[in-house]
């Protein structure tokens, strides 16, 4: 039993080693263009591939799904996960969802003080500098470590992030093959042809297989994800070590990657507009199923939006990075949209509810 364990210790020390060396090289060597999957063609589809949910749920059986998010140890993140979690929870049994487990990445590289109330694997996080800033980048490496060293049961994963609240109960939306997932409008390959090229070749097929996608909220097969991840963290490292290439992508440049990744292992996505919406610019719920509260909420007693200016009424979670916001947050002004009035109250319905939240 004993040199059993030994014997699992130098095994997983050993990889995680070899990983680690992988990316030092990785980040300080030209990007090889034999990515993994060759050239590829799209599948043929009959349908818009930006389309709204599916009318009717499979009742065959149920595909479960695992929601995975990264996270850091910083209190901004970490009051984030907490609401996340919350509404997860709310959902998970709901016999419309295809919810399975839940894990927090955290990339800080050690436990920290959330580790009994949200289910946690711990990632080491890159090598010192190796971020340039960007701490972004620990993501897809944190993913590459928890594919490989944890026992996922369900055969699908939906990458989430901490500014995510989930509004009602999801169902896997992956189909035939082909993943799920929002598209951005600010993620436009064709746009970055020249750039893309130097990461996705000619020969790989036309740009247009590079959806306009990040990797957030993404559902996936576990063994797709499982050769994506990879090759998302060294594209990342490579678009950020390339001067034109950081220029040109900035703060979604991670997502690019992913984008660009998920195309070199001919693994392509149903885009769902309905996936979530983004306060304030998205005015009503409808049929979503996430609210992705990147940007910040300001208005005026009338309820009227004074974006770019600080309002008299606001909801930004950058007022928080340093502390949690405080229970029971002030509502908006009549006249705000259905959007940011369900977002405060359903911070408001967290933050009333899980234990010890701060004063």
């Amino acid at each position: 039993m004993g040199c059993g364990n030994m014997f699992f210790t130098i095994l997983i020390t050993f990889s995680v080693t070899l990983i680690t060396y992988n990316i030092i090289i990785s980040g300080n060597a030209p990007l090889k263009q034999d990515f993994p999957g060759g050239p590829s063609r799209r599948p043929s589809i009959t349908i818009d591939p930006i389309i709204k949910m599916p009318l009717e749920k499979q009742k065959s059986s149920r595909r479960l799904f695992h929601t995975a998010v990264t996270a850091s140890d910083s209190v901004y993140n970490t009051w984030q996960c907490r609401v996340m979690y919350y509404w997860f929870k709310k959902f998970k049994e709901d016999s419309d969802s295809d919810m399975g487990g839940f894990t927090r990445i955290l990339h800080s590289g050690k436990a920290d003080q959330l580790m009994d109330e949200i289910p946690t694997f711990v990632a080491q996080p890159l090598p010192s500098g190796m971020d340039q800033g960007y701490i972004v980048l620990n993501r897809p490496w944190a993913f590459v470590q928890w594919l490989q060293q944890a026992d996922i049961k369900e055969d699908y994963i939906l990458m989430s992030e901490p500014d995510h609240i989930i509004v009602k109960p999801i169902p896997n939306l992956a189909r035939n093959g082909m993943g799920a997932a929002f598209p951005f409008f600010y993620i436009e390959p064709k746009k970055y042809e020249n750039v893309l090229r130097k990461y996705y070749s000619e020969e790989n097929g036309p740009v247009t297989n590079i959806d306009p996608i990040g990797n957030s909220p993404v559902i996936v097969g576990k063994e797709s994800l499982k050769k994506i991840a990879p090759t998302w963290m060294n594209v990342s490292l490579a678009m950020k070590k390339d001067p034109e290439t950081d220029k040109a992508f900035g703060w979604v440049l991670e997502m690019y990657a992913y984008a660009v990744a998920s195309a070199l292992h001919g693994v392509h996505n149903i885009l769902y507009k309905d996936f979530m919406i983004q306060p304030p610019w998205d005015k009503e719920l409808g049929e979503k199923y996430i609210i992705h509260y990147t940007y910040g909420c300001d208005y005026n007693m009338k309820g009227e939006l004074t974006y770019g200016k600080i309002g008299e009424w606001r909801f930004d979670k950058r007022s928080y990075d340093s502390v949690a916001p405080p229970k029971n947050l002030t509502l908006p002004p009549p006249g705000v949209p259905e959007s940011v009035v369900t977002l405060v109250k359903m911070v408001n319905e967290a933050t009333a509810n899980i234990p010890n939240w701060p004063s």
